[in-house]
């Protein structure tokens, strides 16, 4: 017998939620596929998503194995290469590379002699991660269109509001501003922008959160956007415990009882990528049914209450997102965001299709 967790990747959701961006747009799909598919593996989402016009993570390890699987789309870096060295392999397997630094441009003289490029220009409109900024894009867009090496140059930047009431507003007119000069393709829109501002779309848009089944917006659920979990993480109940009042659970004894309780030890710990700060009424499923977790998350284990689940015991199914458990709830109570507990779920985790 093999240890109850599992996460169990539904490959139909991840090609709805294709379908709701395709239906959201007319602009080509960029699907961000980075982080091995947010934790969903990157070839098994890549080939539920294989409808998408390209495909864009970080890594060229990645890139060579989504080529060497047979995925022909467009393939964009989105940190571009990090040396001369890279730039032999951008040639080999055709890839498209992001370009934010000047140190990127002054590397481009190594592309080999015989191959073409197509890069996308990055624009920092405000975000002040990685990019130009409106001052210095003439100058480098200047560059890469006299540089022998490059092919087809895109516009792109990123919104860092786009999922709040700040919205994009600004950061659209700034790019707008440093864009109208060029008749080149464009790119702006991440999930939350996709959804909802249209005028951010330009001719390639990048979804991420949302092909997972998650929802980018605090005031807007998954299920209201038609969207459906991709991962469910789900283990069972190994142990019960029958609580007296002041009886104490848990490393750090950070819950009390304040009267008789009946709790379920689950077979789920932060080794599992469960988060280990998740407090006292992080929401969970048992048997279908709502719970919550108690006291402090250990390495394998956690508790929940079944004080009101006199059905539930030993064997019971537990849901800890997914199917029936938004993890965009589970984050919210976790003081955290859905990437992150997507993305840090661990290798000793199996994973089901």
């Amino acid at each position: 017998m093999h240890r109850p967790i599992q996460a169990h990747i539904n490959q139909s959701a991840l090609e709805n939620n294709l379908h709701v961006a395709r239906r959201a747009t007319s602009a080509r799909l960029m699907s961000i596929i980075k982080a091995d598919g947010y934790g969903h593996g990157m070839l098994r989402v890549a080939g539920a998503l294989s409808a998408s016009d390209g495909f864009a993570l970080l890594d060229i390890q990645d890139a060579m194995r989504l080529r060497e699987a047979g995925f022909r789309q467009t393939i964009l870096i989105l940190e571009g290469f990090f040396g001369a060295e890279d730039l032999a392999l951008f040639a080999e397997y055709d890839l498209t590379c992001v370009i934010h630094s000047a140190w990127q441009l002054a590397l481009l003289d190594a592309y080999p002699k015989s191959g073409k490029l197509d890069v996308w220009l990055k624009v920092n409109s405000g975000m002040n991660r990685l990019g130009f900024v409106p001052q210095q894009v003439a100058q480098a867009m200047e560059q890469l269109r006299r540089h022998r090496a490059v092919r087809e140059i895109t516009l792109m930047t990123h919104f860092a509001n786009a999922d709040e009431a700040r919205g994009v507003a600004e950061p659209l007119a700034l790019f707008n501003d440093v864009a109208a000069p060029y008749r080149i393709s464009r790119s702006l829109a991440n999930s939350a922008a996709l959804l909802r501002y249209p005028e951010t779309h330009g001719d390639w848009v990048r979804p991420g959160l949302m092909l997972y089944g998650a929802s980018p917006f605090a005031d807007a659920s998954a299920q209201q956007l038609g969207l459906k979990p991709a991962m469910t993480l789900s283990s069972r109940i190994i142990a019960v415990q029958e609580l007296r009042a002041g009886d104490e659970i848990g490393y750090g004894a950070l819950f009390r009882a304040e009267h008789a309780m009946r709790i379920g030890i689950v077979a789920c710990g932060y080794a599992d990528g469960y988060p280990r700060h998740a407090p006292n009424g992080t929401p969970v499923l048992v048997d279908g049914q709502r719970a919550q977790t108690l006291g402090r998350v250990s390495m394998d284990m956690l508790y929940v209450d079944l004080s009101k689940l006199p059905q539930a015991g030993v064997g019971s199914r537990v849901v800890l997102w997914g199917e029936g458990m938004p993890i965009e709830e589970v984050a919210r109570a976790a003081g955290t965001v859905s990437y992150e507990l997507m993305c840090a779920l661990t290798a000793r985790v199996p994973v089901v299709v």
